[in-house]
């Protein structure tokens, strides 16, 4: 039997580091609304970072169909793009005098397995009005590394995959190959 070579990728919306990342821009989106001024440019600049990580996983998810390379450059740029999003959440701790969060604070452990658990899936909306712009920074900054370190996780997968399976390029040529050498046993 023929080789099929264009698997169907995405089940992005299954991948903890993706609901992880939606979460990210709804807190960034809060935030920004709620701690910065209007007028800051700041604001676009989070808001678009946010967008970037979440939006990127899913189109390389969805890209990974036809293109490896695709995928993995698209995760890399979720990646990257929350890594920056990261710098200006403790610009902004740092910029105003409020607290990041050290291994030394005990709230941190609280706060990293809090965002690490299923509960924040459900309970973050109503939380965020009740939480501080240091609370909600350190939150953001514990997803971010929670989701950055998960991303470099399937950024090493998706290059074993390749390595493996290799482009879709070389999954057509054996696929074709595989059909012309059933067409000749025929």
């Amino acid at each position: 039997m023929t080789e099929t070579f264009l698997r169907q990728k995405g089940g992005y919306r299954d991948l903890r580091a993706y609901q992880a990342s939606v979460i990210i821009y709804d807190i960034t989106f809060f935030f920004t609304e709620h701690f910065l001024s209007r007028g800051d440019r700041t604001v676009d600049q989070m808001v678009q970072a946010a967008r970037s990580g979440k939006q990127n996983i899913a189109e390389g998810s969805e890209a990974a169909t036809t293109s490896a390379g695709t995928e993995i450059k698209l995760t890399n740029v979720a990646k990257a793009s929350l890594e920056e999003l990261l710098i200006d959440y403790e610009d902004y701790l740092r910029v105003r005098g409020r607290a990041l969060w050290t291994l030394e604070n005990p709230r941190l452990q609280r706060m990293r397995d809090y965002a690490r658990s299923e509960r924040i899936m459900e309970e973050y909306p109503a939380l965020l009005p009740r939480l501080t712009d240091e609370e909600m920074a350190n939150l953001c900054i514990t997803l971010i590394h929670q989701t950055t370190y998960m991303l470099r996780k399937l950024i090493a997968r998706q290059q074993e995959m390749f390595l493996r399976e290799g482009g879709v390029r070389e999954q057509m040529t054996r696929a074709r190959l595989q059909s012309r050498k059933e067409q000749e046993k025929k």
